[in-house]
């Protein structure tokens, strides 16, 4: 499981295990955060295509789907 702390999403990269469409590699371009700073949305951009897809951010922990960073 990936640790992540939600305060530092954005602007975060991250690769998918298994990319679609030649998509591997994306960056968080948008969190938007409620009043007790938990996270509402999570935007995801993919580098290549610079398609945005909204996620929830928890899949993000899991390691069957992304690794931290650009791999």
């Amino acid at each position: 499981m990936n640790k992540i702390n939600p305060g530092k999403l954005l602007n975060s990269k991250w690769t998918a295990v298994k990319p679609t469409n030649r998509e591997k590699h994306f960056i968080v371009t948008e969190v938007e955060y409620d009043e007790d700073g938990g996270v509402i949305t999570c935007m995801i951009e993919a580098v290549l295509t610079h398609r945005p897809v909204a996620i929830q951010w928890q899949d993000l922990k899991d390691r069957n789907q992304w690794i931290h960073g650009w791999k």
